[in-house]
């Protein structure tokens, strides 16, 4: 099996708090070192009642500095939201701190609603168009000898590793382009995982960052006990992809033992089935048998797991099932 890492959106649960839930990612990222995984990511949202990640980098230093072998990275910061320099100082700081452990996912969402992506950047005005020379910008400021008279403190010469992250064709090309490393977010959307993966094998331009090809996939796992225990776990997060796509985002909910009765519009189950088609919940063989599947036919060289789990007990015993997938793989 491919490295296994871990993509935390640092849930707050219902009836819990962002303290309870930071408190839980350190936690996780500790159980995670221990058991071997190889980077735990935290990602970018805003104006999300779910998710405690908000302010990336200063979640990535108190991770960071709470474990002491695994990467820390974000996954991702989404640049469009940020002065390229701004962030080349925070993770050239992050390397500083904690160096040869930090790594730098990108995108150009906004991750967030549009009436929040105004109030972080005071315009939407060209900013998503701008991504291709942000990215550059913001990897001259942490290369050995910036252009210009701006310098990165810290920053310069920091070469913390940059990551394009992508759910469609444009991500893709962008880190062919650049030969940058590429992790699609195929666990929650993978509708263009297979051209978008196509398009940057074929294209992928060698430079100084990569010689060759590096993906990375996300998938979301719900290991249990037993198949029903495990399909009891994924209805937390199926009920946060209903509410979030029915405008209504909120706290991570409670499992349920069936989640039909929540499916009120019918429009909502094929997609819920889509859009978390690459979530394999169940026993360790049945999960083992899901992921050995997507492993063959995508061919990733990392696997990128997320979990949006109610119980924190259970979130750390489903990662550590799956380690043990992974070790007797």
């Amino acid at each position: 099996m491919p490295p296994l890492s871990i993509l935390d959106l640092s849930p707050i649960i219902q009836g819990g708090d962002a303290a309870e839930a930071l408190a839980n990612s350190l936690d996780l990222a500790r159980h995670a070192e221990r058991l071997g995984y190889r980077r735990y990511w935290v990602a970018e949202h805003h104006n999300m009642p779910g998710i405690a990640s908000a302010a990336t980098s200063v979640v990535i230093g108190h991770i960071a500095a709470g474990t002491r072998t695994i990467r820390v990275g974000a996954g991702g910061i989404m640049l469009p939201n940020h002065a390229p320099l701004m962030i080349a100082e925070q993770f050239g700081t992050l390397a500083a701190l904690f160096p040869g452990r930090i790594d730098l996912g990108v995108g150009r969402a906004p991750g967030t609603d549009q009436r929040t992506a105004l109030a972080l950047r005071r315009t939407l005005e060209g900013d998503i168009d701008n991504f291709p020379q942000d990215v550059l910008e913001l990897i001259a400021y942490l290369s050995d000898a910036p252009p210009g008279p701006v310098r990165a403190v810290p920053g310069t010469g920091a070469k913390v590793p940059v990551w394009i992250l992508g759910s469609s064709m444009y991500g893709a090309q962008l880190a062919a382009a650049l030969g940058l490393p590429y992790a699609f977010a195929s666990h929650f959307a993978p509708d263009l995982l297979e051209p978008a993966l196509t398009h940057y094998r074929a294209h992928f331009q060698p430079s100084t960052h990569l010689d060759k090809p590096h993906v990375m996939l996300g998938v979301s796992v719900f290991a249990a006990d037993s198949d029903a225990k495990g399909r009891r776990l994924f209805t937390s997060q199926q009920q946060a992809f209903i509410n979030l796509r029915s405008g209504r985002p909120g706290q991570l909910p409670p499992p349920v033992d069936d989640i039909a009765p929540f499916i009120t519009d019918p429009r909502i189950g094929p997609m819920l089935d889509n859009a978390l088609s690459c979530a394999f919940a169940g026993n360790v063989a049945t999960v083992k048998q899901g992921l050995d599947a997507f492993i063959a036919r995508h061919a990733p060289d990392e696997i990128m797991v997320t979990s949006n789990i109610y119980d924190h007990a259970a979130r750390l015993k489903s990662y550590e099932l799956l380690a043990a997938i992974d070790a007797g793989a």
